[in-house]
């Protein structure tokens, strides 16, 4: 466990000198003039036990699935606003067995790309930039498909048929990439039947939070990568994150960057690295790059309301479809949910030799982020095991928001948790 990250987000510091108005921040240069103390000389951690053990619960279910599956990646679990666990399992390269992660090693994060696409359409929507309810067309004039807002989009209800199919039917040439633009050019050249129509069906579908990237660019008039690094990544403290952006009409890269971990194919065979593909070139379904430490900052900010205020970032989590009684599961902005595990919110990913879960019990503040560079592994039973047991509960935590702002000289866009009582 990595001592200085748990002391930047869970150091229970007293400021010194408390101003009259609690809101109100120091500035800057009035902390860093602060004499530093080292907490652990002053208060004597009464759960550490309890910690302990909790930690010891969350590191046999990975042992134990490492040894009976082909677990190989990074676990991060928190609870009660602290980090309780972080732990690594096999290795990256897994055709050779060698090479030790580090919890701070870049993973391909999938499908749960999404909650951060949705999180910066819930930005500009937070700055009266956007209208979650207007037609697309709006903000992207060449789309030929009517009805469609940038809430069914979010809400996976747009009816839009596979980008996939579409490029896999019509992309002359797959070492070259074929990007966002690209995708939107052949909806407007080919007009491929839609699935539905507008809003009158959920359907899970790549093409709705590809179509959201391009809808942050026509607005912010940034290009996505950058949008996501100036208005989530840097404000966040998210520093090893990023989108990966293949430009347009380029030849398609062998392989990923280096700077992350490769996913591989496993199966009965010798395992095989995966090869960069031409479709990594759209952005926003996929094709984000975080590790396990900086997507628990990304739900900090959330549950803090770092970045859009609390009445914004609760809709991420109101079902975006008509809640049914025969209906399993829903979807809210970037985040699903599911009657089976109630007061839970999560989203899971696989792409390309990558599988990625991201998993919120927000009845007992738990959060549980697992990467791996596989394509197969373990199913997600054993993960809502550990997320939802009740024999074991931690007492909470303090998240002083204000010390990691002083600490690493950051200025959080919005602080929903300065307004709550």
């Amino acid at each position: 466990m990595r001592r200085n990250f748990l002391i930047y987000f869970f150091c229970v510091i007293l400021l010194a000198g408390c101003k009259s108005n609690d809101n109100e921040m120091f500035e800057q240069d009035e902390y860093e003039s602060w004499p530093k103390v080292n907490a652990d000389s002053i208060f004597v951690n009464l759960d550490k036990k309890d910690i302990e053990n909790k930690a010891a619960q969350v590191n046999s279910v990975f042992t134990k699935l490492k040894k009976r599956t082909t677990f190989n990646g990074v676990v991060l679990y928190a609870e009660k606003g602290r980090i309780v666990f972080e732990g690594t399992y096999g290795n990256k390269d897994v055709r050779k067995r060698k090479g030790e992660f580090k919890i701070d090693d870049v993973f391909q994060l999938s499908s749960v790309s999404k909650m951060f696409t949705a999180e910066a359409i819930m930005i500009l929507h937070s700055r009266g930039l956007l209208d979650y309810d207007v037609d697309i067309r709006t903000y992207i004039p060449e789309f030929p498909y009517e009805g469609i807002t940038t809430r069914m989009l979010l809400t996976h209800r747009s009816g839009l048929s596979r980008y996939e199919t579409l490029a896999d039917e019509h992309w002359p040439n797959r070492r070259v990439s074929f990007t966002n633009d690209d995708m939107i050019e052949y909806y407007a050249k080919y007009k491929p039947s839609p699935y539905a129509a507008p809003d009158r069906t959920f359907h899970y579908c790549n093409v709705n939070y590809a179509m959201l990237a391009n809808i942050v660019e026509h607005v912010s008039g940034m290009g996505f990568a950058e949008f996501m690094r100036r208005e989530i990544f840097e404000p966040t403290g998210m520093k090893k994150s990023f989108i990966y952006d293949m430009p347009r009409g380029e030849r398609v890269p062998t392989y990923l960057p280096d700077s992350c971990v490769q996913g591989y194919y496993v199966g009965r065979r010798r395992p095989r690295q995966a090869e960069n593909e031409y479709l990594n070139g759209v952005k926003g379904d996929k094709i984000m790059f975080s590790c396990v430490e900086d997507m628990y900052r990304f739900w900090i900010a959330v549950d803090y309301g770092l970045l859009v205020p609390d009445s914004i970032q609760a809709e991420a989590f109101k079902p975006g479809s008509p809640v049914k009684k025969k209906k399993k599961d829903n979807y809210g902005f970037g985040w699903r949910m599911s009657k089976k595990h109630p007061d839970c919110f999560y989203h899971f990913g696989w792409w390309k030799g990558y599988r990625s879960f991201y998993l919120r019990n927000n009845r007992d503040d738990r959060v549980l982020i697992i990467l791996t560079n596989t394509d197969k592994g373990p199913n997600a039973d054993q993960f809502w095991k550990l997320l939802e047991e009740k024999n074991s509960v931690l007492a909470p935590a303090s998240v002083n928001i204000h010390y990691i702002e002083y600490e690493e000289g950051l200025r959080f866009p919005h602080s929903s948790y300065l307004l709550r009582e």
